[in-house]
């Protein structure tokens, strides 16, 4: 995450997004949902109250797309950010006194229409606690980072957050031509002339595939990225309820800010991606020399759909770090503080390593492994700097 989305992401103060206020028959308090229990309590008095869940959710034909004409319900309200443009959706009898993601005040009432509602939730299944409990071991486990950044992370750090997404199902049906390569060698020459050479003996292919996809997901956020979903390691259909406002009670929502069509334009080109590797892996090759693939979609449905994600921040320095977990698996992502006293350590203690290596390997003769051995140090020195 870039240092311009961990501006975005930052949360100071939250702001609970009630879609309608379910109230506590025992106290008259506020109800929140419970991500552990699956149902609605009470911070006040303890109270639980269970509610239907409804995984018969219905897909939408992508020809209906236009003109879809559901809503949110009449009492809600959208409140736009000045600062970094963040749509969210209130009910109409609450004011937005914060940002929930710059933070800033430059919260104003919008005559905006709130969009499209959506017909399934992905709830959220593990706690604000939980949650930093993965951010903290997630922290712990970056080499590079300085110490007290790994000790100074709070609960207070990471927000729920529910992200809007579309997903997408769509028979395939796909002509293909190419021509590919398997490389071969030969022995040449004689004498002192003899030698290895390689050559590659190229193919020509061509035929039908088809296949059907299955919930190709595509971001309807520009602050929730297709890179984001797939490093939290995406959302489950398993997990899918009819859209229910229960489940938004004590957290967060963010509007959509991109319409179905050009999502499904999107995940058009998620699928081509996906059809050359499904049709190459049919052959056994080593280069491509092209591959032209027609593809024609049938029976295109889709879902709008809002999943859950803890967003936080943490200033270290004079920057601000971000930080994602997926609020069903608890995968966290984010970027860390990187000390400049670690970092030249490893690096000293990496080169030392990669020279006694070569020198070792060479007066044994294994120059092959020696190679392998300085690119995977390499690479640990890589991981642990960057991701």
């Amino acid at each position: 995450m870039d240092e311009n989305n961990a501006n975005n992401f930052s949360v100071e103060q939250e702001i609970e997004v009630n879609f309608n206020n379910t109230k506590c028959p025992n106290c008259g308090n506020n109800l929140k949902f419970n991500p552990e229990t699956q149902k609605l309590y009470c911070e006040y008095c303890d109270s639980e109250i269970g509610f239907e869940q409804d995984s018969n959710y219905q897909e939408i034909s992508l020809n209906n797309a236009i003109g879809v004409n559901q809503t949110w319900d009449s009492t809600a309200k959208v409140y736009i950010c000045e600062n970094c443009n963040a749509k969210i959706v209130l009910s109409k009898g609450e004011t937005a006194s914060l940002c929930p993601f710059c933070g800033t005040a430059h919260v104003i009432s919008s005559d905006e229409l709130p969009g499209v509602k959506p017909n399934v939730v992905v709830p959220f299944m593990i706690s604000n606690s939980k949650a930093t409990d993965n951010l903290k071991a997630w922290a712990k486990r970056k080499l590079f980072a300085p110490s007290d950044f790994k000790k100074k992370i709070s609960p207070n750090d990471l927000k729920g957050v529910y992200m809007p997404c579309y997903t997408f199902d769509s028979n395939t049906y796909s002509t293909y031509e190419g021509r590919i390569g398997v490389r071969h060698t030969r022995t040449v020459g004689s004498g002192k002339n003899r030698r290895t050479e390689t050559y590659i003996v190229w193919h020509h292919i061509h035929g039908v595939y088809e296949h059907f996809f299955d919930d190709v997901t595509i971001s309807a956020s520009e602050r929730f990225t297709q890179k984001q979903i797939s490093s939290l390691g995406g959302y489950s259909a398993q997990n899918n309820k009819v859209y229910e406002d229960k489940f938004l009670l004590g957290y967060m929502a963010y509007s959509s800010d991109k319409a179905v069509e050009p999502c499904w334009n999107e995940a058009k080109g998620v699928i081509d991606g996906n059809l050359r590797r499904l049709i190459l892996s049919q052959y056994h090759y080593d280069v491509v020399s092209y591959l032209n693939v027609s593809t024609t979609h049938s029976n295109v449905t889709y879902k709008y759909v809002m999943v859950p994600v803890y967003i936080g921040s943490y200033k270290y320095g004079k920057k601000m770090y971000g930080f994602m977990t997926n609020g069903v698996t608890g995968k966290t992502k984010g970027k860390a503080p990187v000390s400049p006293w670690r970092v030249l350590v490893a690096v000293l203690l990496g080169i030392g390593l990669i020279i006694g290596t070569y020198f070792i390997a060479t007066a044994s003769g294994c120059l092959e492994e020696a190679s392998t051995i300085a690119k995977d140090a390499v690479n640990l020195l890589s991981n642990n700097i960057i991701i």
